[in-house]
């Protein structure tokens, strides 16, 4: 069972006012949308997308109990403004992106996103279009696939798994999770410390699959527009190449206040403008990481729309 992680600390940060409209822009198991919908009450508003059309099937069935207006689509948060509008949410008190894979996504073998199990090679979030990890395996010569293990997954021994990759892929194609375990792990010469071989090079295929940071980069951006001032918008990331992305985005639109050589002062920065509501990442504490392990490497970070620059 999918366990939402940091639900308190995050729907505590989004500062979830009655009557409010909100947006999750990755809905997954709908914990969080569920806390949202309660806080917000009967006239609250909630648009839930997903790319996961499985996913919006169960999350429909949670939250139908709940009062309040539910919008639930098919869709990624890549697509954000464009499905906001759409449904009527084009203005919005907050935005939610939670961008960790969820627990039934994990261990569903068939999804291919665990090496844990042996299933196919898919790693798409949305099974209804685009190409499967096993595709992109077998398009890629050896230098886009460094590249991709390299840029991706932060692969300190990207070219020679990239190479291994390759040779196996002559001998059969990839299509399958314990294939690819195996080919990299033999290729880094075993395992070895707790963190499989294949880890990182797991990661680097989904993100690309995904397009994780193209669709990250459009949403925060397309998000920060959609918040009405004084509105915030969370963020829970799960590895590091996302988490600095998000750190990057919220610094550029927080700004700084630049000395003037004739006197006073100037804002420099991208709008609309933010104030940051959580300096550091907030991470999970000794209780949820006993109750769920996985919430290991959850960081959320938080910042409120400005209607002008301030110091924050």
């Amino acid at each position: 069972m999918h366990l939402p992680v940091l639900l308190q600390e995050t729907v505590d940060a989004l500062a979830v006012v009655p009557g409010g409209s909100y947006i999750d822009g990755t809905l997954g198991g709908a914990g969080h949308a569920a806390e949202i919908l309660r806080r917000a009450g009967p006239a609250g508003r909630l648009l839930g997308i997903d790319r996961d059309v499985t996913a919006l099937e169960r999350s429909a069935a949670r939250l139908a109990v709940l009062s309040g207006e539910k919008v639930l689509v098919h869709g990624a948060h890549g697509e954000l403004r464009c499905l906001a509008e759409a449904n009527g949410f084009a203005a919005v008190d907050g935005v939610l992106l939670d961008l960790g894979v969820s627990s039934d996504q994990l261990d569903t073998p068939g999804r291919g996103f665990s090496f844990r199990f042996d299933g196919s090679l898919d790693m798409r979030m949305d099974t209804t279009r685009g190409e499967s990890a096993a595709d992109l395996l077998a398009r890629l010569d050896v230098q886009s696939l460094a590249d991709v293990f390299r840029r991706l997954g932060e692969e300190p021994r990207a070219r020679r798994i990239a190479q291994a990759v390759a040779r196996a892929q002559r001998q059969a194609p990839i299509v399958t999770t314990g294939r690819l375990a195996e080919v990299v792990t033999e290729a880094v010469g075993g395992r070895s410390g707790p963190r499989h071989p294949a880890t990182r090079v797991f990661q680097a295929l989904r993100m690309a699959v995904n397009r994780e940071l193209e669709d990250l980069e459009r949403a925060l951006e397309e998000g920060l527009r959609l918040l009405r001032p004084g509105g915030r918008m969370a963020v829970i990331t799960f590895e590091s190449i996302t988490d600095r992305l998000v750190k990057q985005r919220f610094a550029a639109h927080a700004g700084r206040w630049v000395s003037l050589q004739q006197g006073g002062e100037r804002w420099e920065g991208e709008l609309p403008a933010v104030v940051r509501v959580t300096r550091r990442p907030l991470e999970a504490g000794p209780e949820e990481l006993a109750a769920n392990p996985r919430a290991r490497s959850a960081k959320l970070r938080v910042v409120q729309r400005c209607e002008a620059p301030v110091r924050d």
